[in-house]
C-alpha cells in the first residue's frame, strides 16, 4: 500500500478520529486548526486559580447507546460515572428537569402517583384539540399543556432561539418532554460519563500517533487541497466557500464568568425559564467532576444570540431560509473534488459527541474502502439535508 497524505481541517473530534484511523492504516496525516488549542468546542482546561476543570465552550456530557463508540473513547481516557441532573428556576421556585413526577407534583401542589399524573396531564392539561402539531408551541401545548409550557419551555426557548416558539418546528421537541416517575437523569442512554482528565486530554491521546502532525493557529486555505490526496473539512460548510452564497444561520453563546468561594448553586446546571432573566442558565463546573474536591468554584452565565461574522457558531438554525441556502452549498460541495465535509459544522447539523465519533469512524472506514476499490469519494458521508 502506498502511503497517502491527508489533511484534517479542525482538531476536534471529527478530525482527530478520522486522522487517527487513517494514520493507523499507514497514511500521513496533517491536522490544522485556527484556534490555539485542540478539541474544538469540547475543549477543556484547568482554571489556574482554582484547579477546576473547565468546559471552556459550555458543558459537554458524554452519553450514548453505541457500544463501539463507548469502547473507543474509553480506549483513550478513563471515563467516570456522571449523571446529568439539571435544575431550573421558574416562577420563584426550583424544579428538576426533565419535567418528571416530582416536578408535576411540586408545580401543581399534588401527590399524584404515576397513573394519576398521566391521566391528569392527558385529561386536564394537554390541549387535545391540536391533532397535528406543526410548531414547537403546538407540540408543547398538545403534550404538556399551557401551564407547564409557560413555566418550563416558553421563556427558555425564546431566549435560546431568539424567536417565538410558534415559529419553530415541532421537531425540536422530539420526544414527549414528560416522565411519569421520579427519574431526574437528563439522558436515557446506557453509557454515560465524563473523561477523568477532560476531553482535550482524551483528544490529545487520539492525536498522539507518529503518522499525525498537528499545527494550531493555522488558517486553512482552499489552495492547500492540491497539496494533499484528500481533505476532510470539519469547519463551517459556508466558510469553505468564503460565504459566497451568504451565511448559514447559527445561534452563538456569550459566557459571563464569575468565581465563588464554596458551592454557588449546588448543582452543575441551573436553567432559568423566566423571560425577565436574560441568561438561559448558570453552569458550575466543579460539579461536572464530582470525584474532585475544590474550595473555589467557577461559574458561567450563558446568553444566547444570533451569530455574526467572527462569532463561534454553536447551534444551526435550519429554518426554511437556511435549508434553502444549505441545499445550494451542498450542491456546490458535491461538485468540488478532493474534499469531504464532516462533523457538526461541515454538515450544518447539531450533533452530540457520540454521533460525531460514530460518523467519523464510518467516514474513515468508508474512505479507505472506496479508495481501495477505486471508487469516487463523496463530499458527504452523511447527508446534511
Amino acid at each position: 500500500m502506498t502511503a497517502g497524505k491527508f489533511l484534517m481541517v479542525g482538531a476536534g473530534l471529527s478530525g482527530a478520529v478520522i486522522g487517527r484511523h487513517l494514520a493507523e492504516a499507514g497514511h500521513q496525516v496533517q491536522v490544522v486548526d485556527g484556534r490555539d488549542h485542540i478539541g474544538g468546542n469540547c475543549h477543556t482546561a484547568r482554571d489556574p486559580a482554582t484547579g477546576v476543570l473547565l468546559h471552556v465552550y459550555g458543558p459537554h456530557i458524554f452519553h450514548t447507546d453505541d457500544a463501539e463508540v463507548w469502547d473507543y473513547v474509553n480506549g483513550f481516557a478513563r471515563f467516570l460515572p456522571y449523571r446529568n441532573r439539571v435544575k431550573t428556576t421558574a416562577q420563584g421556585q426550583v424544579y428538576s428537569l426533565p419535567v418528571n413526577l416530582h416536578t408535576i407534583n411540586q408545580f401543581f401542589g399534588k401527590t399524584l402517583r404515576p397513573e394519576e399524573a398521566r391521566a391528569f396531564i392527558a385529561q386536564e392539561q394537554a390541549d387535545t384539540s391540536i391533532e397535528d402539531p406543526q410548531s414547537f408551541e403546538d407540540q408543547a401545548l398538545r403534550f404538556v399543556g399551557r401551564d407547564l409550557y409557560e413555566a418550563f419551555f416558553k421563556g427558555y426557548t425564546i431566549k435560546q432561539w431568539g424567536v417565538q416558539p410558534a415559529e419553530l418546528p415541532a421537531s425540536i421537541l422530539k420526544r414527549l418532554p414528560l416522565r411519569f416517575n421520579y427519574d431526574d437523569n437528563y439522558f436515557f442512554h446506557k453509557y454515560q460519563g465524563m473523561p477523568e482528565e477532560g476531553y482535550s486530554e482524551m483528544i490529545a491521546k487520539i492525536l498522539d500517533h507518529p503518522g499525525i502532525n498537528v499545527k494550531l493557529e493555522t488558517v486553512f486555505s482552499r489552495d492547500e487541497t492540491a497539496d494533499f490526496d484528500h481533505v476532510f473539512y470539519s469547519g463551517p460548510l459556508d466558510g469553505y466557500f468564503d460565504y459566497e452564497l451568504g451565511r448559514l444561520g447559527y445561534r452563538t453563546l456569550d459566557f459571563e464568568k464569575f468565581t465563588h468561594e464554596g458551592d454557588y448553586q449546588g448543582c452543575a446546571v441551573m436553567n432559568y425559564g423566566d423571560l425577565d432573566v436574560p441568561y438561559t442558565r448558570i453552569t458550575e463546573h466543579k460539579h461536572f467532576a464530582p470525584w474532585e474536591s475544590h474550595e473555589g468554584s467557577v461559574c458561567y452565565r450563558e446568553f444566547s444570540r444570533s451569530a455574526g461574522p467572527g462569532d463561534i457558531p454553536y447551534y444551526p438554525i435550519r429554518q426554511l431560509k437556511e435549508k434553502a441556502l444549505l441545499a445550494d452549498y451542498v450542491a456546490r460541495a458535491e461538485a468540488t473534488s478532493g474534499v469531504s465535509f464532516v462533523g457538526r459544522l461541515g454538515t450544518y447539523r447539531y450533533l452530540d459527541m457520540d454521533v460525531t465519533i460514530r460518523e467519523a469512524l464510518d467516514a474513515a472506514r468508508g474512505f479507505l474502502q472506496a479508495q481501495s476499490a477505486g471508487q469516487a469519494i463523496p463530499a458527504f458521508w452523511t447527508a446534511p439535508l
